[in-house]
């Protein structure tokens, strides 16, 4: 039976997906056995896995992203239960990759938790067979006493799992060490006796001046501080949209390499109240010499060379959001190319029929921006899916011919007309200067990220920049790295022996 350690959190985006990566990939270079886990997770951002039968289902982009740092193919036993937000106060609940139903909180609790139990369980049971160790992401904070006898992210996990406890402190924020003694003070005792340490994450400065501060909180609670790791982010994809911009504020990423601005490509994507797989942009913002600039749905594409609308888990909404805000007329006339990718894909047609299978609200038909001549139909079957199909490179994707990697992810089936260019095959439609795609992950594939931006800057005469793309995309070496050098990772039982220091290999 696999050791599983559990990476809880005092808050929210404390750092857990950094460890709990960093300890999937030093474990993996060192040889052992290990899968990620997360019992429930709650993310619009979502990859395809398989699901135990065999099928094709979702799981939350950190635990696919995991996953890959382990080299294991990920199925949906590493992501048992996830909810996917879709507004006015419900989401959309998943078990076992497959979708249950659309429920509020209490809904939830109420009618669907014990199910979702012993899919954590089972799930858990499963890869504890196949594996040395199981690197499990606890939710939130695991210290929310509301929760407590219905927190399947960490308390139920915990049991389940008979896990040790990593903790994880964001002195970032200030007060890390009233959080972690108020944490540990607040656990229910069963679980603060497995506590086997604490890592105080993202500090800025000598770390040296903690030294008073650590052996006081290590002797009032009697749990050892394992570590301090530096503010260094490993650029590791986003689990979900809180870190991006507000709906209402511009924001730029990328392009963090000190080239000339009137140098650099440029990427408009609207910010969408519902964005779900904003991790489809990510890859172009990892580019030297790319921006990707996160737009209000009232901002303005002035100083855009082009434009990628991403996924909605609420395309209709999302849609007359944009339409109310003027983003249909600045996106009318933008001369660059445009590419929709699923939920921009189905905005870019000309209308949207049987709409409240999709919409909070309950309307039917919905004109689309007409960019292109498709019609979407939304059906209550979801089409979940990995996809490989072959680039013939037309319209912002000229050029290139490749075999694409991906996956679909979307409740609408799209309408093509004969004439139209399909270059994605049946999930796609092109014009000249327009795209759009069902394939979720299409700038993953570096000739697909390549291309376009290289027919971006022939267009635009931006040159090519002299650095160069950073030979670790995922984050993965460098999220083990961190771990390995400034954890104390050997105090977590001795699978974890043979990983060697960074400063020693």
């Amino acid at each position: 039976m696999a050791q599983t350690v559990l990476v809880a959190g005092t808050a929210s985006h404390v750092g857990k997906s950094t460890i709990a990566t960093g300890l999937c990939r030093a474990l993996a270079r060192a040889d052992v056995a290990v899968a990620p886990f997360k019992g429930q997770n709650m993310s619009n951002n979502a990859r395809v896995a398989p699901t135990p039968d065999g099928e094709w289902g979702e799981i939350g982009v950190s635990q696919h992203v995991q996953a890959r740092a382990t080299g294991m193919a990920p199925t949906t036993d590493v992501n048992p239960v996830l909810l996917k937000p879709r507004g006015n106060g419900e989401s959309q609940l998943i078990i076992d990759g497959r979708g249950v139903a659309n429920v509020a909180a209490g809904a939830y609790y109420e009618e669907h938790w014990s199910r979702a139990r012993h899919a954590v369980r089972d799930a858990h049971a499963r890869l504890a067979e196949d594996y040395e160790v199981v690197v499990a992401e606890g939710a939130g904070s695991i210290a929310e006493i509301n929760l407590h006898h219905r927190d399947l992210a960490n308390v139920e996990t915990a049991a389940i799992a008979d896990t040790d406890i990593l903790l994880v402190v964001d002195i970032e924020r200030g007060g890390a060490f009233a959080s972690l003694y108020g944490t540990i003070e607040l656990m229910p005792a069963r679980l603060r006796e497995r506590v086997v340490g604490a890592v105080i994450n993202k500090f800025r400065g000598d770390a040296s001046l903690l030294e008073d501060g650590i052996g006081t909180i290590e002797d009032r609670t009697g749990v050892s501080v394992l570590g301090v790791i530096p503010y260094d982010d490993p650029g590791l994809p986003e689990e979900d949209s809180v870190a991006l911009p507000a709906v209402d504020e511009p924001a730029v990423v990328g392009a963090d390499d000190g080239i000339d601005e009137t140098n650099t490509v440029t990427v408009a994507v609207p910010r969408l109240p519902s964005i779900a797989n904003a991790t489809d942009l990510e890859p172009l913002a990892r580019m030297p010499g790319v921006r990707v600039r996160y737009v209000p749905p009232a901002g303005k594409l002035a100083g855009a060379d082009a434009v990628v609308i991403p996924g909605s888990k609420n395309t209709v909404d999302d849609l007359l959001a944009l339409r109310q805000a003027g983003f249909e007329d600045e996106l009318q006339s933008f001369e660059g190319p445009v590419v929709g990718i699923c939920a921009g894909y189905q905005m870019l047609g000309e209308r949207l029929t049987n709409a409240s299978i999709e919409s909070t609200d309950n309307v039917d038909t919905v004109c689309g921006f007409g960019l292109l001549p498709v019609e979407t139909r939304f059906e209550a079957e979801k089409r979940v899916e990995r996809v490989q199909v072959r680039l013939d490179g037309v319209g912002p994707l000229a050029n290139i011919e490749t075999i694409v990697e991906g996956y679909e992810i979307h409740l609408g089936r799209t309408t093509v007309p004969e004439h139209l260019d399909r270059p994605l095959g049946e999930s796609s439609a092109a014009t000249e200067h327009v795209l759009g795609t069902y394939v979720h992950g299409l700038f993953e594939n570096e000739p697909v990220r390549v291309g376009f931006i290289d027919a971006i800057r022939e267009r635009t005469g931006a040159p090519r920049p002299q650095t160069q793309a950073k030979p670790d995309p995922w984050g993965f070496d460098a999220a083990a790295d961190l771990v390995e050098e400034y954890v104390d990772v050997r105090a977590l039982g001795s699978p974890f022996d043979a990983v060697m220091p960074s400063s020693t290999d």
